[in-house]
């Protein structure tokens, strides 16, 4: 199925309270099989679309769809239930948390909606980090390189085998193999039938992308 926007458009109101208006007018279409790239200059509106894709930002016009279900019209309850089947998510802080090992924090999805993990995820959870060579290592994460908590980060993402991959500058303040290796990873996963959408400034990233979106204010300025 086909994630889209269609009119899109948000805003937020500052500390002063202000409404600035984050997306205006946005439309764009998201293929299974397709790596897209987000391109932009801070504060043009990528993170909010990414957000807006994940059903955690609401917009007030428009609509979010996947295939025939409108986001916007769930409410908060059935939209976190759709993001942990549907979509998942890399974030640019990686959101790990420090204490546990590699394993832990991959398999953290599973636990959000059952009681007892299945032992075929366990052992998905031990494959994932196999094919990203993360070895399972029983101190806490806070003591990987940073180039090992994003790929943490992104098998856990994968743990469900969710058709959509949404991720926040994967290769940002990576090292150059780390980010080439995150931008391979993501291209692969495409390949392999996924939505994949990612915000990036990474110029190597966004070449491997199937389609590249530029955003400014707010709005699109290059069409899908």
């Amino acid at each position: 199925m086909t994630l889209a926007a269609h009119s899109v458009s948000a805003s937020f109101a500052d500390a002063g309270g202000v409404a600035i208006l984050a997306l205006q007018d946005v439309s764009a279409r998201f293929a299974p099989g397709q790596l897209t790239a987000i391109v932009g200059p801070s504060g043009s509106g990528k993170t909010t679309l990414l957000l807006a894709l994940a059903g955690i930002v609401v917009p007030q016009q428009g609509r979010i769809l996947f295939g025939d279900v409108e986001l916007s019209r769930l409410n908060e309850r059935q939209r976190d239930a759709w993001r942990l089947a549907h979509c998942g998510m890399v974030f640019q802080d990686f959101r790990l948390i420090d204490e546990l090992d590699a394993l832990a924090n991959v398999l953290l999805p599973a636990q959000f909606s059952r009681l007892h993990l299945p032992a075929a995820l366990r052992q998905r959870g031990i494959e994932l980090l196999a094919r990203f060579e993360l070895p399972q290592r029983a101190g806490p994460v806070a003591r990987l390189s940073r180039g090992e908590q994003q790929r943490v980060a992104l098998a856990r993402a994968l743990l469900l085998d969710p058709p959509i991959l949404l991720a926040d500058e994967p290769t940002a303040s990576l090292d150059a193999d780390n980010g080439r290796r995150i931008a391979a990873a993501l291209q692969d996963i495409a390949r392999q039938g996924k939505t994949v959408v990612t915000v990036t400034h990474d110029e190597r990233l966004s070449a491997l992308a199937d389609q590249v979106l530029a955003m400014k204010s707010g709005r699109l300025v290059t069409q899908p």
